[in-house]
């Protein structure tokens, strides 16, 4: 019997961590930053979320040596012109809720019409000294006026989908992966993956 190929998957995010391995099955054994000994970590200070995502991939496959696959993806809320985008996981300091906390703040008194927004997910895939192959997912939807829902991580509590009333908390995790940003650039880098 032929072993798993190895994948890293460049994050120490549990809930990121814990989609991907639902989504790939047991066809790749994912291993994350915290299962290998501590490799520097690259700045992620690329203009776009496709930038940021092969620059991570990249400096993790050359570190390990193994196959990295690394994502890069936020939240772009178009009242905001796009913010905070890149930034969304450092929008505003602490957790989760401090962050979309924060986004309430400033969508405060925004008509439900244009609280229009869209989750974005670039993943990049580089094999050690390879080239990088790249896939984007997009999930569109609006800010609510207050969190929702008890699954999920980041931003998930106040994202209410476009084509129903539910936020993406409310979602099970088989729910989530069938609509999401990440499940749908995951899906289109999925034949990739299988290939390894």
């Amino acid at each position: 019997m032929t072993a798993k190929p190895r994948l890293l998957f460049a994050t120490t995010n549990k809930g990121k961590l814990r989609e991907l391995r639902e989504l790939v099955g047991d066809a790749v054994e994912v291993v994350s930053l915290a299962d290998l000994p501590p490799v520097p970590e690259p700045v992620e200070d690329g203009a776009t979320f496709e930038e940021n995502a092969v620059k991570k991939a990249r400096a993790y496959a050359d570190a390990t040596g193994l196959p990295t696959l690394a994502d890069d993806s936020g939240l772009c809320v178009d009242a905001l012109g796009g913010e905070p985008g890149v930034h969304s996981a450092r929008y505003a300091p602490g957790d989760d809720r401090a962050r979309y906390e924060k986004l309430l703040g400033a969508l405060a008194g925004v008509p439900d019409d244009k609280r229009t927004a869209s989750f974005r997910c670039a993943l990049a895939l580089v094999r050690p000294g390879g080239e990088a192959r790249v896939e984007v997912g997009r999930c569109e939807g609006r800010i609510g006026h207050a969190p929702r829902g008890t699954h999920g991580f980041g931003y998930d509590p106040v994202f209410i989908l476009s084509d129903r009333d539910r936020s993406m908390a409310e979602l099970t995790p088989e729910e989530k992966a069938a609509v999401s940003h990440r499940g749908a650039a995951f899906r289109k880098m999925r034949p990739h993956l299988l290939g390894l």
